[in-house]
């Protein structure tokens, strides 16, 4: 058995900097050395655990940063990479093949989804070094998400919820603040449940109309990342109404897809144009696009009118078709040599066929349109081979 071979000053520099970054086997490849020695030489060195020793972590440690350690890799995996785009890696530990999330993609991930995270849930500098508009949302979000948790709701809840409406004295406002839910929260449990019942309506006093001031505070609320509730209170406006004025514009309620949108513009920036079934329904479009509807029913009725006269044989806008007077083979029987002038024009009237019991146009009295006339007569052709004996 061979003597083992020392380590030399430039092995170990390429095995500290590539540890955590290049799989074992390929360290091992690369200084030609066995797994058993690069583990070995990683222990002694103190690099310590080979999935912690990079600029990554696993998918179950981001999960339970992010959400608790009630949640694994496979939520994170579903709710952050699936649905939202988190870029999430794979790396190979000996044999194992782990999920890893580098730290900056994440970062760079979490700016752009940063209403869909709870920062006020995650630890300061869990994850290591933080960007600095993490503290400033992290506060943001420990005094929106208090008055809005994310949580099953508890039998406890809904029958304070009960009691509540049964009172006939809170709006829908109030009840959200009491429960800690959104205002929609609130209106879906109340379906969800079956609940006749329903929240007063919020004061009849009109509130200010929304005007340039008031949208500009809501773009740069949600380009701040900003709840819709907290936006609601400074602009003294309910929930239900920011979201519903963000809608009609960007036909979604995303926040972090809005603000994709909308940029370093002004409010309406970049803004999606409707389809019809989503304009139907926005009162400033809804008009519009009803007359344009009809316009375009009323077109498709023509078209269809068009197609239909043209089948029957006819063609609707030549007159010398339509007349009774005249004869492919022999003119006009009436004497008249300009159509556009003629005084003596008699429209062809529609007969009806015996056989098929359809309208049809033609000069000739007849009993039969032209399609059963051609099939009585293969009808006929087939008797006579039949009583004659022929094939």
């Amino acid at each position: 058995m061979g003597q083992a071979r020392n380590w030399t000053r430039e092995e170990d520099d390429y095995l500290e900097e590539m540890w955590g970054t290049v799989s074992v086997p390929g360290i091992a490849a690369k200084l030609n050395r066995t797994r058993g020695a690069i583990k070995e030489r990683s222990s002694k060195k103190g690099l310590g655990r080979f999935l912690e020793s990079g600029e990554y972590i696993t998918l179950n440690q981001l999960a339970a940063a992010l959400y608790g350690n009630d949640y694994n890799g496979g939520y994170a995996y579903i709710s952050c990479g699936e649905n939202r785009g988190l870029p999430i890696h794979t790396k190979l530990r000996d044999k194992q093949r782990v999920r890893v999330v580098y730290l900056s993609e994440f970062w760079k991930w979490a700016e752009k989804n940063r209403s869909y995270l709870d920062f006020s849930r995650m630890e300061p500098l869990a994850l290591g070094k933080e960007p600095p508009w993490v503290a400033e949302q992290r506060a943001k979000d420990a005094t929106a998400f208090p008055l809005q948790q994310k949580r099953p709701w508890t039998s406890a809840d809904d029958d304070l919820l009960k009691i509540m409406l049964k009172k006939h004295r809170y709006t829908r406002q109030e009840i959200s603040e009491r429960l800690h839910r959104s205002e929609g929260a609130i209106q879906r449990r109340c379906t969800d449940l079956g609940l006749k019942e329903r929240p007063l309506r919020a004061s009849t006093v009109p509130s200010r109309p929304w005007d340039d001031e008031m949208l500009q505070a809501l773009a740069d609320g949600i380009r701040a990342g900003d709840s819709y509730a907290a936006i609601g209170r400074r602009l003294g406006k309910s929930e239900k109404a920011v979201r519903g004025k963000v809608y009609t514009v960007y036909l979604t309620e995303n926040a972090d897809a809005v603000r994709a949108m909308m940029g370093a513009g002004p409010w309406g920036g970049g803004a999606p144009v409707p389809t019809v079934k989503q304009a139907i329904y926005i009162p400033k479009h809804a008009a519009t696009v009803k007359r344009e509807l009809s316009a375009l029913a009323s077109v498709i009725q023509n078209l269809v009118l068009q197609q239909k006269v043209l089948a029957m044989g006819w063609e609707k806008f030549w007159q010398r078709q339509m007349c009774q007077h005249w004869s492919d083979t022999k003119g006009c029987s009436a004497g008249c040599s300009d159509c556009d002038s003629c005084t003596e024009f008699l429209r062809i009237k529609p007969q009806f066929c015996s056989r098929c019991g359809r309208d049809f146009f033609e000069r000739a009295q007849n009993r039969f349109c032209p399609e059963c006339r051609a099939a009585r007569k293969k009808q006929a052709q087939r008797r006579w081979c039949r009583e004659n004996h022929r094939a």
